[in-house]
C-alpha cells in the first residue's frame, strides 16, 4: 500500500472530505466519457452513484466505530452492490431491431458504485487504479471493440416483410448467392395506421463467403414489392 494514505485511512473530517471529492472526481471521469457518447446514464448519475455509495461505507464505519452499534460495518455496502442492479436494468433496452443497448453503461454503474465504496473503505489506491481501467476501456477499448466487429465474418441482417410468401423470395435470393443462414428470428411487428395488416421482422444471421456479398443480397431483397425493410445490423 502507499504510505501517503496512511493518515487518511482513519475515519476523520479530513480523510471523509477527501473520500468524498476522489469520489466525485473518479464518478464524473467515467460519467465524461457516457455523457459524450449522449448515453442515458451520464455525468451527473455516475457521480452520484459514485458519491452515494461512498457515504453507505463511511455510514457503516460510523455507525459500527463511533455509535458502537453491534452490526457488520460492511453490511450496507453489500445492499449497494445488490441494489445497484434495479439501476443498471434500468439503462438496458431492447431496440424495435431486437438490438440490447446499454450494457456498457450498465456495467459502468455498477463499476462506479464499486469504486464508491472502495474510496468510502478508504481504499484510495483500488478505487485510483480501477477509475483509470475503466476509463481506459470505455474510451478506448471501443474502438478496438468495433474494429473487431468489422472484420468479423458473420453479419446480421434486418428485414421487414409483409407475407410468408416474401420470406420464400427472401431465401431463394439467400441460395442463389449460396449464403449459409447461421440463425432466424421472426417476429411480428404492431400493426400502424398506414398498414392494413402487421409486418412481420426477421433477424438473420449469415455467414458471407466474399466480402460485401451481404451488401449486394440485401439490395436485391429491397427491389422486392412486399419488402419494407433490409439493412445490415453489423458491418
Amino acid at each position: 500500500m502507499i504510505t501517503f494514505f496512511d493518515n487518511l485511512r482513519n475515519l476523520t473530517f479530513v480523510s471523509v472530505f477527501v473520500r468524498m471529492i476522489l469520489s466525485l472526481l473518479c464518478g464524473g471521469l467515467v460519467g465524461i466519457e457516457r455523457e459524450y457518447k449522449r448515453r442515458s446514464a451520464g455525468f451527473r448519475t455516475h457521480i452520484l452513484i459514485c458519491v452515494g455509495a461512498c457515504m453507505t461505507t463511511l455510514t457503516g464505519q460510523f455507525l459500527s466505530i463511533y455509535m458502537h452499534y453491534t452490526t457488520d460495518m460492511s453490511r450496507l455496502g453489500a445492499q449497494v452492490i445488490a441494489g445497484i442492479g434495479f439501476i443498471g436494468a434500468g439503462a438496458i433496452i431492447t431496440t424495435s431491431k431486437r438490438q440490447v443497448r446499454g450494457l456498457t453503461t450498465s456495467a459502468g454503474l455498477f463499476s462506479v458504485a464499486i469504486i464508491g465504496l472502495t474510496f468510502g473503505a478508504g481504499f484510495y489506491e483500488g478505487g485510483i487504479v480501477a477509475t483509470i481501467l475503466i476509463f481506459v476501456v470505455e474510451s478506448l477499448f471501443s474502438k478496438f471493440e468495433y474494429n473487431i466487429k468489422t472484420v468479423a465474418s458473420d453479419k446480421t441482417m434486418y428485414i421487414e416483410y409483409k407475407n410468408k410468401e416474401t420470406l420464400a423470395e427472401i431465401f431463394e435470393i439467400f441460395d442463389s448467392h449460396n449464403l449459409k443462414i447461421d440463425n432466424i428470428e421472426i417476429s411480428k411487428l404492431s400493426k400502424t395506421e398506414q398498414e392494413k395488416e402487421p409486418l412481420s421482422c426477421a433477424i438473420i444471421t449469415v455467414q458471407p463467403k466474399q466480402k460485401g456479398s451481404v451488401k449486394v443480397i440485401t439490395e436485391e431483397i429491397l427491389k422486392l414489392d412486399s419488402v419494407k425493410i433490409a439493412e445490415i445490423l453489423t458491418s
